[in-house]
């Protein structure tokens, strides 16, 4: 199946399409090669365009390669973890522990966030569509646990509101880490000399 298609298909028949995703064998590494990666591009190249549009002459082109280049590292990193972590709190939670259910579970359920970034050029409907799209994630997320991980239903929301709550938490601490980076950066270390 193509990105497209999957991607459509998630978002439009997210119970029929999780049926169908549970069927198919997938890794860590394909799915970021063949459908994160991608689509986790929509929201570096909205936020590149609207920030750019906006703030270009006043920052200059090298703050928003390193801006785009953050954003895009930090979706890549947080794929990666966030499977790690719902993989290891399926347990608690009577679940499957199997980390590429737990990869095809991250990936596809991020579709609605990666998608409503496209808004992203647009200042405020960017913003509320980010949010709605973050919070469809959640209900795919949601929608595909049983499906994917076995989870009973009486576990279900518990486990995607931690494992959320923990990917904000990884989400933090990365974009924390890259702008120390991006400070030190773009002073030349002369701050950490006096």
């Amino acid at each position: 199946m193509n990105l497209v298609e999957r991607a459509r298909n998630i978002l439009f028949t997210p119970k029929t399409e999780w049926n169908v995703v549970a069927g198919e064998t997938a890794t860590i590494g394909s799915l970021l090669t063949s459908y994160v990666i991608p689509l986790s591009l929509i929201p570096v190249l909205a936020s590149l365009i609207n920030k750019g549009i906006g703030f270009g002459p006043l920052f200059g082109l090298r703050h928003f390669i390193m801006v785009a280049i953050q954003s895009f590292a930090t979706s890549i990193i947080t794929y990666v973890i966030t499977t790690y972590v719902v993989d290891v709190l399926a347990v608690n939670f009577r679940s499957e522990r199997n980390i590429n259910r737990s990869a095809q579970l991250v990936a596809y359920a991020s579709t609605g966030y990666w998608v409503a970034s496209i808004l992203g050029i647009i200042p405020f409907l960017g913003w509320v569509a980010v949010i709605a799209g973050a919070s469809y994630s959640v209900f795919l997320m949601y929608l595909g646990v049983g499906p994917l991980k076995k989870t009973p239903e009486d576990q279900r929301i518990v486990y995607v509101v931690i494992s959320i709550v923990i990917m904000l938490v990884v989400v933090y601490i990365i974009e924390a880490i890259f702008n120390v980076m991006f400070f030190v950066g773009m002073t030349g270390g002369s701050f950490w000399r006096h």
